[in-house]
């Protein structure tokens, strides 16, 4: 029986589908890969900030009922930094730009915001304490930063932050900066904003009184 010919083309099409093949499987399993890899990365992260502090992540929050009072002679300088990232219109700045404070004794740290736009605004701040492993020992009793903050048009607002460092703290570490930095919450402004707009709207209009309205008033 004659040998049966093989069309080069089709030959050349079954090797290159072979090919795609073993190429999406291996994309496949990259992709796989990948994301496995992204929910590994978190925890460590997670772990990462807890044993360093990085981020103000070993800070602690607690209420002023809860503290130990209990102080050393022992000072230490207290820098304060404060920044609004780019996409809130807002002023905000540190009352003080450093201060000297006793270990285990209440201090306060004042900062002052200011809404510069046309419109209410609400803004959430994040904190950062350096070197990362002072956060340890940073304790916050009142934060500005527990809770999101509003600002009507050209409000300007005191925020304290009331704290105390520990007396554990390392005697190696003699001065600790504590930085916040402003963020708009944008969903929550615009939430806000459309629901102040709506109530507006539902509001009568003295302009629109008809004259069976002014009739029954006597007018």
């Amino acid at each position: 029986m004659a040998d049966q010919q093989v069309d080069p083309q089709t030959e050349r099409k079954a090797v290159q589908r072979k090919a795609n093949r073993r190429t999406l499987r291996r994309l496949i399993l990259i992709s796989i890969g990948m994301f496995g890899f992204g929910f590994a990365m978190w925890p460590l992260y997670e772990i990462f900030c807890d044993v360093t502090g990085f981020g103000g992540r070993g800070v602690q929050e607690v209420a002023a009922d809860d503290i130990q009072h209990y102080q050393d002679q022992r000072e230490i300088t207290m820098r304060f930094d404060a920044t609004v990232n780019s996409g809130l219109n807002w002023q905000f700045e540190a009352v003080d730009s450093a201060k000297t404070v006793q270990l285990g004794k209440l201090s306060v740290a004042s900062y002052t915001s200011i809404n510069i736009s046309d419109e209410p605004v609400i803004g959430h701040a994040v904190f950062n304490v350096a070197p990362p492993e002072a956060s340890l020992y940073f304790v916050k009793t009142e934060c500005f930063c527990f809770t999101e903050q509003l600002l009507l048009a050209g409000e300007k607002k005191d925020m304290p932050v009331t704290y105390y460092i520990s007396p554990d703290l390392p005697d190696d570490i003699e001065s600790i900066t504590l930085s916040y930095t402003f963020f708009k919450n944008i969903p929550a402004t615009l939430a806000y904003n459309n629901a102040a707009k709506k109530e507006i709207s539902n509001q009568p209009n003295p302009n629109n009184i008809t004259t069976n309205d002014t009739r029954a008033r006597g007018e």
